[in-house]
C-alpha cells in the first residue's frame, strides 16, 4: 500500500517562540521541583546518541530543529483511514524546504500497518544522508492477538512509512548545545513530559514553546499502551477507547522519543506525544511512571524553531489525545 504524495498534502508552517537554553533550564529547574523531589537541569553539548544507553540513528539533535505534526487521531477514531500513510524521509525533506542536507527524525505514531498486517504503534529513529541512504534505528510494537503481550520489532531500512497520525523532532542530526533534564522520585501527579510542558506554559503564555528529543527511563517502571487491531465498530468516547487499548507496565530503561509544544498554536496540535523502544522487548505509548518512589528520568532536548502541521483532519475531536 503506498504512501500519499508528499506533494499533495497541506503543509502548514508557524514559527515558535525560542527562548535560550539558558532560560529554559531556569524556568525548568524552578518549576519541576513542584512535580520531582530531586531537579538537575544543564545546558551541556550533546551526547553520542547512537552510543547506548540511547541507540538512536543519529548523533545529535541539532541544527534547524523543527517540531512536525502528521495527520491526526481523527484518522484512526472513530473509525480508521486506512489511506493515511505517510513517507516519514519525504515529509521531512518537505518540512526542511527541500535543503538537500542530511537530516534525522525521531518521534512517536502510528506504525506502518501493511508491514505487519496489523495497527501498531511506531517508534521512529530515522537517519537520511542525500542521495538516498536511509539508516533505521525504528521500532514497531504490537499487541498479541489475544491482548495479553507485547512484540516489539525493528523496522526495516526500506520501510519509511507513519501510518495516521505523528509527532517528529526533524533535524539536522549534528551535535551541539542542549537541554539536559534529570529528576528523580515523582512527588506530584504529572508524568515527566506534562511537567515540563506545563512548566513551560505557565511561564510563556500564550507564545508557543516547543521541545524534541529524546528521554530515557532510567530506574522504575512505566504505564504504556499499545494499541489493539484497527476496530470495525465506531469509537467515540475515552471510555471506549480506553477498552480498545492495551495498558502494561513496563520496566526500566526505557527509551522514549518524541516532542511537545504548549499551545495548539492554532493548528489543532497534539501538546505532547513520546513512543518508548528498549533492548529488553518492551516498548509502547508513554503515559506515566507508576513507580514514583523509586523513579528516574534523564531527557536530553532541543528549543523547536518552526512547528510544521501536515494534512490537518478538516473534521476533528479532542479525545484521544493522552
Amino acid at each position: 500500500m503506498a504512501s500519499l504524495d508528499t506533494s499533495t498534502l497541506l503543509f502548514e508552517e508557524k514559527p515558535l517562540h525560542t527562548p535560550s537554553l539558558g532560560e529554559v533550564r531556569d524556568v525548568l529547574a524552578a518549576g519541576l521541583k513542584s512535580n520531582f523531589a530531586t531537579v538537575n537541569v544543564e545546558v551541556v553539548e550533546c551526547p553520542d546518541l547512537t552510543k547506548a544507553p540511547f541507540h538512536l540513528a543519529g548523533e545529535g539533535l541539532n541544527g534547524s530543529a523543527t517540531l512536525v505534526e502528521l495527520g491526526g487521531v481523527p484518522y484512526l477514531l472513530p473509525l480508521v483511514d486506512r489511506t493515511r500513510l505517510y513517507d516519514v524521509i519525504a515529509v521531512s525533506q518537505r518540512a526542511l524546504h527541500d535543503t538537500g542536507k542530511a537530516f534525522v527524525a525521531y518521534g512517536a505514531g502510528a506504525g506502518p500497518f501493511p508491514l505487519v498486517n496489523s495497527n501498531c504503534e511506531g517508534i521512529f529513529n530515522l537517519r537520511f544522508s542525500p542521495p538516498g541512504t536511509v539508516v533505521s534505528e525504528s521500532h514497531l510494537a504490537k499487541v498479541s492477538l489475544d491482548r495479553k503481550t507485547v512484540t516489539v520489532q525493528k523496522i526495516p531500512n526500506t520501510e519509511t512509512r507513519c501510518a495516521l497520525l505523528g509527532n517528529l523532532l526533524v533535524a539536522e542530526g549534528k551535535r551541539g548545545k542542549v537541554l539536559k533534564v534529570s529528576c528523580k522520585k515523582r512527588s506530584g501527579p504529572k508524568d515527566f513530559i506534562a511537567s515540563i510542558r506545563t512548566c513551560l506554559e505557565a511561564h510563556y503564555g500564550e507564545q508557543t514553546v516547543g521541545l524534541g528529543g529524546v528521554f530515557l527511563l532510567q530506574a522504575g517502571k512505566a504505564k504504556q499502551h499499545v494499541m489493539s487491531p484497527f476496530s470495525t465498530t465506531s469509537i467515540n468516547t475515552e471510555e471506549e477507547l480506553n477498552e480498545w487499548l492495551n495498558f502494561f507496565d513496563m520496566p526500566a530503561p526505557l527509551i522514549n522519543l518524541g516532542i511537545l509544544v504548549t499551545t495548539e498554536c492554532d493548528l489543532d496540535l497534539r501538546l505532547q506525544h513520546f513512543h518508548s523502544f528498549s533492548t529488553h522487548g518492551h516498548g509502547g505509548h508513554y503515559h506515566i511512571d507508576t513507580t514514583p518512589d523509586i523513579v528516574e528520568y534523564e531527557g536530553y532536548f532541543v528549543v523547536g524553531e518552526r512547528i510544521v502541521r501536515v494534512d490537518k483532519p478538516l473534521h476533528t475531536h479532542k479525545f484521544g489525545r493522552d
